[in-house]
């Protein structure tokens, strides 16, 4: 099958490897149906190896090159022997976190902060940017018919987004600030819309994905750095501030404006990752009593509640999507395009399997 597979800094190759094969009785074989391109993985072409292993991992044992890809829906092909939860002929939604269950943090229901954490398509034998990977029986769960293929390649970063929402706290009525436009801010804007806020603010200084956050349609788009930005934050709550930040950015511009915008005693979330160290105004923190919170990952157990979430049509997490590709185009039509800080696209889904390119 073919496979795009990272060797390291900005080499990543769509090249021939085996069709992977079921080893323990609780494991399950899918055929990838559709493929996310995740800012980590944007990372690792970037900056890489980050998270991908270059000794031995601990868990997986597995080392680079590594099939990417963690975001992705899927059709069941193969079960092992003791696999209970799903069928040869289920479409699945892919949780692509591996963990122990002995340490501490799995002990406590912790999974995501497994103290040998690993993931599908970073730091395991397989991954979605491929024709077929394995996955314990754990990390699969259906998707309803009302849940398409696509909707199912969302959830792993809706629930990236949901988990930073949840651990901040809305409650309806709330005016929620999300600072920085990407996939995870986007999907926390619907989200945080989904649990009631009354009004959802975006900020976002690159025109092209401000344009992209106001075609969605969720709530005000504004320019941070643009002089009128405080003014327009203080109109719509009153001069009092936003209830909720979600810094989706991981800057320190960002960040400085979800502290400058929040109300006292307000609330931010850390759901953007930031790869070097921030600063922050310490003082400015105490002096409104805001309460700053970090956020890594999410519940690995969350899957069929932002699947029922979506099969709702309260969370409408396709929005965020807005290119299809096929796999032999991943590096020129989404690595490349999704690096480039001029570039157009949102969310770029793959298929392993497909070569139509969609809007």
């Amino acid at each position: 099958m073919r496979a795009a597979r990272f060797h390291g800094k900005s080499d990543i190759r769509v090249e021939d490897v085996d069709v992977p094969q079921l080893k323990a009785s609780d494991e399950v074989l899918v055929e990838v149906l559709w493929c996310g391109i995740c800012g980590t993985d944007l990372h690792e072409y970037v900056m890489g190896p980050i998270v991908t292993p270059t000794t031995p991992h601990p868990l997986t044992g597995v080392t680079l090159p590594q099939t990417l890809g963690h975001e992705f829906s899927a059709r069941v092909v193969e079960i092992g022997s003791v696999v209970t939860d799903v069928a040869v002929g289920d479409r699945v939604s892919i949780m692509p976190a591996i963990v122990c269950g002995r340490c501490t943090f799995c002990r406590q229901g912790l999974g995501h902060l497994c103290v040998r954490f690993a993931c599908t398509g970073l730091s395991a034998e397989t991954g979605g940017l491929a024709q077929y990977a394995v996955l314990k029986e754990y990390q699969v769960s259906t998707i309803p018919d009302e849940v398409s293929d696509i909707e199912g390649a969302v959830v792993e970063p809706a629930s990236v987004a949901a988990y930073g929402i949840d651990r901040v706290g809305i409650r309806g009525g709330d005016i929620v600030l999300v600072t920085g436009a990407g996939p995870i801010g986007i999907l926390s804007a619907l989200y945080a819309d989904a649990l009631g806020a009354s009004t959802v603010i975006i900020a976002e200084p690159n025109p092209n994905r401000a344009a992209l956050a106001t075609s969605l349609d969720i709530g005000p788009v504004l320019d941070p750095t643009g002089e009128g930005f405080a003014a327009a934050v203080a109109e719509l709550t009153r001069g009092a501030g936003v209830d909720v930040v979600a810094e989706c950015s991981g800057s320190t511009p960002g960040l400085t404006t979800a502290m400058d915008s929040v109300r006292t005693r307000g609330s931010i979330v850390q759901t953007g990752l930031h790869t070097k160290p921030a600063t922050i105004d310490a003082m400015r923190l105490s002096e409104k009593d805001i309460s700053y919170i970090g956020s890594w990952c999410y519940l690995i157990t969350d899957w069929p509640r932002i699947i029922r979430l979506i099969a709702s049509g309260k969370y409408p997490v396709a929005k965020a999507v807005t290119a299809r590709i096929g796999l032999e185009d991943v590096v020129p039509q989404g690595f490349d395009v999704l690096v480039n800080p001029t570039g157009d696209q949102l969310k770029v889904l793959v298929s392993p399997t497909s070569t139509t390119v969609s809007p």
